[in-house]
């Protein structure tokens, strides 16, 4: 095999063995990002206490860290908890039934590098736009109402 394959194989080989750093960049339009001093299961248990005492509820959770250790695969903590409630779902549906894919909300958990957690999410303003021209103001109303819980939800989480 001539040099040149070698080292490229070499290099390749580098590459793909070498852990490849995730952007944390998060998007600026439509996100609300809180990084905290909590660790992550803190801030975890933390966010679901927020919601019960904000009188919503958990309704999906997903994560890809606990199935990567089972494969032996060690990465950062990192769970999506989907917060909702079904008086909420009985408005949107009575203005817009291609609304209610968007929920429920989600909330984003994010263990840092440093061992510290984010807390992240999308507003519910930003999830439901693309419904409010069709649905009308009575949608956008229910999804600032959504804002306030929202930022109540993560307010609560991140000073506990």
């Amino acid at each position: 095999m001539k040099l040149i394959h070698k080292l490229a194989a070499a290099g390749l080989a580098l590459a793909l063995a070498a852990p490849i750093a995730a952007d944390v960049d998060w998007p600026e339009e439509g996100w609300e990002v809180r990084a905290t001093e909590m660790r992550y299961d803190e801030l975890l248990s933390a966010l679901e206490e927020a919601v019960e005492a904000e009188e919503m509820a958990i309704v999906t959770e997903a994560g890809p860290t606990e199935a990567a250790a089972n494969r032996g695969v060690t990465i950062p903590g990192n769970r999506v908890v989907g917060v909702f409630r079904n008086d909420y779902a009985v408005k949107i549906l009575n203005l817009s039934v291609p609304a209610m894919i968007e929920a429920p909300i989600r909330f984003y958990v994010t263990e840092n590098e440093d061992g510290s957690a984010t807390l992240s999410w999308k507003t519910p303003s930003h999830v439901f736009s693309p419904y409010i021209e069709q649905a009308g103001p009575e949608l956008e109303s229910v999804a600032t109402e959504l804002d306030a819980v929202f930022a109540g939800i993560a307010e609560r989480a991140i000073t506990e």
